[in-house]
């Protein structure tokens, strides 16, 4: 989960020119305040305190909220900063879609779906897909959630258990593999009930046999939920070749999955989540922005500051992996009943909605009806820094900072890792 993997992705949208055909935007920073409205108070006044010099002065709190050197969410410098940044950067996303400012808004830094109300999980902090629903219910009655990562989506599932108004679809491994839950059987409760969908699956899941779930099941969903906006995480760990994934998914199976949820033409975040192999996460996720923007791209890796990362193939895509073995079945997988639980279901669940209060984000006028010749300053937000974009050794030259300028900038650097990318 380091954020290194931004920086490949980065360089691999901005060498492939995709960045030419969206809008990039740098994320604010979330508030404590933002941030509070799902997790609990006490876990984030927590977070902002704890550092890796401190931490020994908070051991019944890091006990508490599963934080701490012998967890899976361990104290590093800044891991408040950390957790504003890629937090901001999906509910700007999702703020941009409640206005109508884009169809498809992306934070490949956000997607950490572990995290609960009150503790960390699975290398995840701070919950910002389930910050992102409730920004994009305050304007969409129902939202789908859609999980494609090797590991069980349990935050956002436990987050929405009880409601009918966003439904949870997770695609997993099951059994002795992290973080345990996801049976087929959990089906959400109360008023959430079967509204939690979950596809428990075994290693060696291929493009073919992933296909042949997803996309009828994703269909069947669109038609019983009729969602009106839609969250997809693109956990890259169920790729061929992770170092904690088992499932033998290449980049176009997984690209395959984005570019059917996208057809379906609704409003659309797209967000991350795990990848422990960070090639191949910047592979796909790059291709991903690919898919998402309608462009084709050369399967060769263009040249850029990380291209050796990608030896020795300097391809793209990648190949399955042809000695494991997939032990999902036919059998296996039409013993999986889910269009039961689905039929169980009278349809999508109608919303009462009141007028939404004014959000704690910046509104920005729609750019359709602003006059072009008009220099908007609340759009100033959209920075290019001097050497971000450049088309060749000469412009890098000119706009390479001094090593001072290097040093001050460290945090603006760190920054990029959450940018949100939006696609009209």
């Amino acid at each position: 989960m380091k954020p290194h993997r931004m920086k490949l992705t980065h360089h691999l949208v901005v060498n492939y020119d995709l960045y030419r055909k969206m809008d990039v935007f740098e994320p604010h920073w979330a508030s404590p305040e933002e941030i509070k409205a799902f997790h609990s108070p006490e876990y984030i006044d927590f977070l902002q305190r704890v550092t890796p010099t401190n931490q020994k002065e908070y051991a019944q709190e890091l006990q508490k909220f599963n934080c701490g050197e012998f967890t899976d969410c361990p104290i590093f410098d800044g891991v408040f900063d950390f957790c504003r940044i890629y937090s901001g950067g999906t509910l700007d996303a999702a703020h941009r879609l409640n206005h109508g400012l884009c169809d498809i808004a992306i934070n490949w830094a956000g997607g950490l779906h572990h995290a609960k109300k009150s503790e960390g999980s699975g290398f995840c902090y701070v919950n910002d897909i389930v910050l992102g629903i409730l920004e994009l219910l305050r304007y969409h009655p129902r939202v789908l959630y859609i999980d494609i990562d090797v590991h069980h989506g349990d935050g956002v599932e436990e987050a929405f258990y009880v409601t009918d108004r966003v439904m949870t679809v997770s695609f997993h491994k099951y059994g002795d593999f992290f973080p345990g839950t996801g049976d087929i059987k959990d089906l959400g409760a109360k008023n959430g009930k079967y509204y939690a969908v979950n596809f428990p699956l075994l290693s060696g899941m291929t493009d073919e046999s992933y296909k042949n779930i997803f996309k009828p099941v994703i269909a069947k969903v669109m038609e019983t939920f009729q969602p009106s906006a839609v969250v997809l995480q693109c956990g890259a760990d169920s790729l061929t070749g992770d170092r904690l994934g088992c499932f033998n998914v290449t980049t176009k199976g997984h690209g395959e999955c984005v570019d059917f949820v996208k057809s379906y033409g609704l409003p659309l975040l797209v967000l991350g989540g795990g990848g422990y192999t960070i090639r191949n996460v910047a592979r796909a996720w790059a291709y991903e922005t690919a898919v998402l923007l309608g462009e084709e791209v050369s399967n060769n890796i263009p040249y850029n500051d990380y291209f050796e990362y990608y030896a020795p193939s300097f391809k793209l895509h990648l190949d399955p992996d042809p000695e494991l073995e997939n032990a999902n079945s036919k059998d296996y997988m039409e013993d999986i009943k889910i269009f039961e639980n689905l039929r169980a279901l009278d349809g999508a669940p109608s919303v009462q909605m009141a007028q939404a209060p004014p959000s704690i984000l910046t509104r920005e006028e729609d750019e359709d009806a602003v006059d072009p010749d008009t220099r908007a300053p609340e759009h100033d937000n959209r920075r290019q820094p001097e050497a971000e974009f450049y088309t060749n050794e000469n412009d890098q030259d000119q706009c390479e900072p001094s090593n001072t300028e290097k040093d001050s900038n460290q945090m603006d650097a760190d920054r990029t890792s959450a940018t949100s990318m939006e696609v009209d």
